[in-house]
């Protein structure tokens, strides 16, 4: 995949060798077979939006991908590598020659990373675009996560390094873990295990920020087509951002 076209920066797409060398659609990659689409269930939601941060420190990558509850496709997807706000510059380059020097991503996110107050500001601005959010809540969508941290955890402590007020569509989300769960009645810790209990091979490279939304939209569509009913499994209080309640008994 051409990082630098998930983040609408690439300048190649007019050399042949380059676009023959790297993917520019990643929705050929999540295709579903059409005669399955009869089995899905109607949703709360129109879309989903898949997202699944890296960085254990601060926030090193951004990407969601905007998933249509009814065809089960991939419409859209939004990507940015995020520059760390509270670090020097030996420390960056540290960090993310250990994060992505050994898959060679190194290079473009030296290249294109901004800070994470400008990647929300670029974020709302596509969710504007998309017609998905107006202020206040999304309209007609729903976060899916892998587990509760990337929301629950992760955005409020960027946030606040980052001096920024928790975005109000940031205070619920669906744990696709804790669906998982209560849906097939087994216990899965995380991606890797969904998809070997699901016999799905893992595509691209493991904790690269943009391969994994792409591997939980599998186990997302995967489910759908299963006829699970995806909906919100977590809400946090908008008065008091670290009160956060959970609306499965079952949960992981």
């Amino acid at each position: 995949m051409c990082l630098y076209h998930t983040q609408g920066k690439c300048t190649m797409m007019d050399d042949l060798v380059h676009l023959d060398k790297f993917n520019h659609d990643c929705s050929k990659e999540l295709q579903v077979n059409i005669a399955g689409l009869s089995k899905v269930h109607s949703q709360n939601h129109d879309f989903f939006l898949v997202l699944d941060l890296e960085g254990k420190v601060e926030i090193l990558e951004f990407p969601v991908l905007k998933i249509s509850a009814k065809t089960l496709k991939v419409e859209d997807i939004f990507h940015r590598f995020v520059r760390p706000s509270n670090m020097s510059e030996q420390r960056i380059n540290e960090y993310i020659e250990g994060k992505y020097g050994k898959i060679g991503v190194d290079r473009v996110w030296h290249d294109t990373a901004i800070p994470f107050k400008e990647v929300i500001e670029e974020f709302e601005a596509w969710l504007v675009q998309q017609k998905l959010w107006t202020g206040g809540n999304l309209d007609r969508a729903a976060f899916v996560t892998c587990g509760n941290w990337d929301l629950k955890t992760k955005v409020p402590q960027q946030c606040e390094v980052s001096r920024i007020k928790v975005p109000p569509y940031f205070m619920e989300w669906i744990n696709l873990k804790d669906i998982y769960l209560n849906f097939y009645n087994r216990r899965a810790t995380g991606m890797v295990t969904m998809m070997k209990e699901l016999q799905m091979p893992l595509v691209g490279s493991h904790h690269l920020g943009i391969d994994d939304p792409k591997n939980i939209t599998r186990v997302l569509q995967h489910m759908l087509v299963d006829g699970a009913l995806i909906q919100i499994t977590a809400r946090r209080n908008p008065k008091s951002l670290r009160e956060v309640s959970f609306f499965f008994k079952n949960r992981i």
